[in-house]
């Protein structure tokens, strides 16, 4: 095992101090951020989804900002803007809190779409644009974004758009009986957040993103991956398939699941480790799905079973 597959285990072990019995979460929004991808997390309030951002943050020193998305959430709060200093009247640029590492955009589905909007630029291109002047975002960058259940109070269904940019959408689910007495347990003497050790630093953050990039997809694995795709456009109980947007998201959550195995090429098991992750958010069932029962896992279950893993040695 190298220094970086240490590492990788070494933060899932860091967060882990805080969001107990979820190693599993842990390990695919780990994975969403060595594949240079954004995670949208959808569940009820209180399960942790924000002290999950907090810890990663802690475990991979990233800057980290948080902002939360309400109704009167401008696109400038987002983003940032200029002002005219009074001194001596020159034009200044008011950073939003976009410019960071990690932003956690906290109930993301309660603001206007103008404002959800705001993100699309910054989560495709990694700039943002202000008043015609473009700036980088730091490097790494991640969100995190969040969201109620539709049907809460107050919100409403983010676009195909936009859910488009999220490479993966988890839920977290509330914790065992187990896990939720250790937390309180926990809980009693101190904040778990400063029990989080450093890990890696930024730099270093980067050069796993890199590794990620190459690792080898054979042929075979190519063509796997297209197969499947190909299925969500062709099934009778799907409105909307996945967009090629979509097979670049698997094709790199793949890549990055490879190498939190230690492995430099991908297998089939890759793919199909990530695959519900990376497609449920994209998929828009028809009517006559709901009509006859047919939930969108078994749908994705059926996919993966009609489709033929090709063997990779």
């Amino acid at each position: 095992m190298d220094i970086y597959s240490e590492n990788t285990q070494q933060i899932i072990n860091e967060v882990g101090k805080v969001i107990i019995g979820k190693n599993h979460i842990i390990s695919k929004v780990l994975t969403a951020i060595l594949a240079k991808g954004h995670i949208l997390i959808e569940d009820i309030p209180g399960v942790g989804k924000t002290t999950l951002a907090l810890a990663f943050s802690r475990a991979m020193d990233l800057e980290h900002n948080r902002l939360q998305f309400t109704p009167d959430v401008l696109p400038t709060d987002v983003v940032g803007y200029h002002l005219l200093s009074k001194e001596n009247g020159d034009d200044q640029f008011k950073p939003g809190p976009v410019m960071c590492n990690l932003f956690l955009a906290d109930e993301i589905n309660r603001t206007s779409p103008k404002s959800q909007s705001a993100l699309l630029e910054v989560m495709e291109e990694g700039t943002v644009t202000v008043d015609g002047i473009t700036k980088e975002i730091p490097k790494p960058f991640t969100v995190i974004a969040t969201q109620n259940p539709i049907g809460s109070i107050g919100t409403q269904m983010l676009p195909e758009s936009q859910l488009d940019r999220f490479m993966i959408k988890l839920t977290m689910g509330y914790p065992d009986i187990r896990s939720e007495v250790n937390m309180l347990k926990g809980r009693q003497s101190v904040n778990p957040l400063s029990n989080v050790n450093k890990v890696i630093n930024k730099k270093e953050i980067l050069a796993m993103q890199a590794k990620v990039e190459k690792i080898f997809i054979h042929d075979s694995i190519y063509d796997y991956i297209v197969n499947l795709i190909l299925l969500t456009r062709k099934n009778p109980y799907i409105e909307l398939g996945l967009s090629p947007r979509g097979t670049i998201a698997l094709t790199n959550m793949a890549k990055a699941n490879a190498f939190i195995h230690n492995r430099d090429y991908l297998i089939p098991d890759d793919v199909r480790a990530v695959f519900g992750d990376v497609t449920a958010h994209r998929i828009l069932l028809k009517p006559k799905a709901r009509l006859n029962d047919v939930t969108m896992d078994h749908l994705i279950d059926a996919i993966l079973q009609q489709v033929q893993a090709p063997r990779v040695g």
